[in-house]
């Protein structure tokens, strides 16, 4: 009889178990070593143990772990400040994940057309190819089938459309229509960004139509794509939005953010989250922020990526039976396939290096933010090992 399981098999993981980690590597428990280029699904955006989030989340340990929303948070108002600061918003909720933010988001949308004598507008238009996340509620919002098939009905007031059709979006949009919902950069969909034009071309019908334009930037956002935010690239600005992972380096960390007329809203008692904002929460985020935002880091970001692209791009070019191109912005990187992306990824796993797929037959390529020239030209040696070794498989 085989090892008793006693969790939810929903997941498929390979047969890997690690026991520590130190920067942008990942060792196992034989020993065996990996570069990181998951940053646990754009997560650890400062890599494992950095030392400054390492110290930070034991002083704070010391202190108090929780409090509930009862009562003043230490680090609330200050993480929010710099937040707003930063971006086009005034005020922040914060959560534990991506999904809470985005239900936040979701709700402060209607809330506001409804405290605006308008409860009809609840109508919310996502895109093909979206991940909003997995409450009943965001499935619905990204519209895609696997998501949403064997949980019964699905919850109302999401109008999903093509990608990229703009005679659909404006057809679709009526006087029950209340926000635009969109990833400036899909990162499940298969790193799939948003034109500049297309970005502002939102902007403005939703201010011609009275309708909020919400971004979800939970993959994006946190200096991913080169900027704070991935909007920024594009000074194209929502009225609110979705922040998660990257945020929080590696701790359970989400916020929504919005502008204050539509924040205000939100009354009292009309969300609540009991671990939400937790000091240590609050602790670790202001020291993610504290690198982030120092002088000269997203420079470094953009430095690298050029880096990174300038390798991948010699890699397609050498392996066009394999690879079709280069997509993204940042440290949020695309490698098109040709080949099963799945077996791609296995192929670089079998030479230590740790990748995540996409949709649209995408290898996504998420390294911590703080990865080295160096380790990026050993990032690009392991994959041409992987592919040669791929490539002598196939005619074995």
């Amino acid at each position: 009889m085989g090892k008793e399981q006693h969790t939810f098999d929903v997941y498929a993981p390979p047969p890997i178990e690690f026991a520590r980690a130190e920067g942008c590597r990942l060792f196992d428990t034989d020993g065996n070593e990996y570069l990181d280029c998951t940053s646990g699904i754009a997560v650890n955006s400062l890599g494992h143990g950095h030392p400054h989030l390492v110290e930070t989340l034991k002083n704070q340990a010391e202190k108090i772990w929780h409090l509930s929303n009862l009562f003043e948070i230490p680090g609330q108002k200050q993480l929010a400040t710099r937040l707003c600061d930063n971006s086009f918003a005034d005020r922040v909720f914060f959560t534990n994940s991506g999904v809470e933010a985005m239900e936040m988001a979701i709700k402060t949308a209607r809330r506001y057309h409804y405290a605006q004598g308008n409860p009809d507008r609840v109508n919310i238009i996502t895109f093909e190819g979206a991940f909003h996340g997995r409450s009943t509620t965001t499935i619905a919002a990204g519209g895609q089938a696997k998501y949403l098939e064997g949980f019964g009905p699905i919850a109302p007031g999401f109008i999903n459309l093509p990608f990229g059709d703009h005679d659909a979006l404006k057809a679709a949009i009526d006087d029950k229509t209340a926000a635009i919902l969109v990833e400036p950069i899909q990162g499940e969909g298969g790193i799939r960004e948003v034109p500049a034009q297309c970005l502002r071309g939102l902007r403005e019908l939703c201010d011609e139509h009275g309708i909020l334009l919400m971004f979800d930037e939970v993959q994006t956002g946190i200096g991913r794509c080169g900027k704070l935010f991935a909007h920024q690239i594009h000074n194209v600005e929502p009225d609110i939005m979705a922040i998660a992972k990257g945020i929080g380096g590696g701790f359970p960390l989400g916020a929504c953010m919005a502008t204050e007329e539509v924040a205000l809203a939100m009354v009292l008692g009309t969300h609540g989250s009991t671990f939400g904002g937790n000091p240590l929460a609050m602790a670790i985020g202001n020291a993610v922020l504290d690198v982030v935002l120092e002088d000269n880091f997203m420079d470094e970001v953009n430095d690298k990526s050029i880096l990174f692209r300038q390798h991948l791009a010699e890699l397609v070019d050498t392996y066009p039976d394999l690879l079709e191109g280069v997509r993204g912005a940042g440290l949020l990187v695309g490698l098109k396939a040709k080949a099963l992306n799945l077996d791609l990824i296995a192929a670089m796993r079998d030479q230590g290096l740790l990748t995540v797929g996409a949709g649209d037959n995408v290898i996504r390529i998420l390294p911590p933010l703080i990865i080295s020239e160096d380790d990026i030209r050993a990032v690009r040696d392991k994959m041409i090992a992987a592919f040669d070794a791929y490539k002598a498989a196939q005619k074995a």
